[in-house]
């Protein structure tokens, strides 16, 4: 199983994830051809694709999903108000409806070689989700954009061997930063995002034995960087009320707006 960052931050997110002769992009936040360079650098063409899972509708995450599919006629799965949410918002340009696929939050569906489940989250979209992938040997997930989760959240998550995680926001930048206090409101409250303490808390609620690798995603431009989010990270993880420390995994933070990061497990 492989988690190839294409993109993974608050300018644009597009994440590619492979098993075996399945192919799934998670969200498609930047452009069309920035979509197709990624996809080039890790060997692969939209024509491959077997899916895009789209986690919500807002732009960083849906941005170039209309230019692309007025391409590439690629299946799209998201829950049915995000569906609708996409459709009413009128952003994308025409879109071809029949590409369109609900799914239904915690029910587990095949796409060929993976059972693919979309797991709730607390954000401040129409119906958001991450999702998590098991093949017959290997679990993974893709968890961004949640301001807040729980011991249910955590146990769906349980048993991972890799995870690409959000650690958007360092603290005091927040704080500090020019940002308008409504929307420094909006990011650290419960349905907004994880700063990087509270992401080295979750990772450390999820580490087991059989996780060994983690990126970093969803940083903020504006209020982070990413040697504050792994020093961040890691101290959480070291610190944390368990028998683990953070050199026993591999730390990676997945670039803004480039192909990084790709781990194969």
């Amino acid at each position: 199983m492989i988690i190839a960052p294409i993109a993974s931050g608050s300018s644009g997110n597009c994440i590619l994830v492979e098993d075996g002769n399945t192919k799934i992009l998670v969200d498609a936040g930047i452009s069309k051809i920035k979509i197709e360079k990624g996809l080039s650098a890790y060997g692969v063409s939209p024509g491959d694709l077997d899916g895009i899972l789209v986690t919500h509708e807002h732009s960083d995450h849906v941005g170039g999903l209309g230019v692309f599919l007025r391409k590439y006629d690629v299946p799209v799965y998201a829950t049915k108000n995000t569906i609708q949410a996409i459709f009413e918002g009128g952003k994308l340009g025409a879109l071809d409806e029949t590409l369109f696929y609900s799914v239904e939050k915690d029910f587990s569906f095949k796409l060929k070689d993976l059972l693919i489940r979309p797991i709730p989250v607390m954000h401040d979209a129409a119906d958001p989700v991450c999702y998590r992938f098991d093949s017959q040997e290997k679990s993974c997930a893709i968890v961004t954009d949640l301001g807040i989760y729980n011991s249910e959240f955590v146990g769906k998550l349980q048993g991972l061997d890799s995870v690409l995680i959000e650690a958007n926001y360092d603290t005091r930048m927040l704080q500090m930063g020019p940002y308008p206090y409504h929307l420094k409101q909006r990011i650290w409250g419960d349905s907004g995002h994880l700063s990087n303490e509270s992401c080295g808390r979750l990772l450390s609620d999820l580490i087991t034995p059989k996780l060994k690798h983690i990126i970093l995603g969803h940083l903020s431009k504006e209020n982070n960087y990413p040697d504050l989010a792994f020093c961040a990270v890691r101290n959480e993880i070291n610190f944390a009320d368990n028998d683990y420390s953070a050199e026993m995994f591999n730390i990676q933070v997945a670039k803004r707006m480039e192909p990084s990061c790709l781990v194969e497990f």
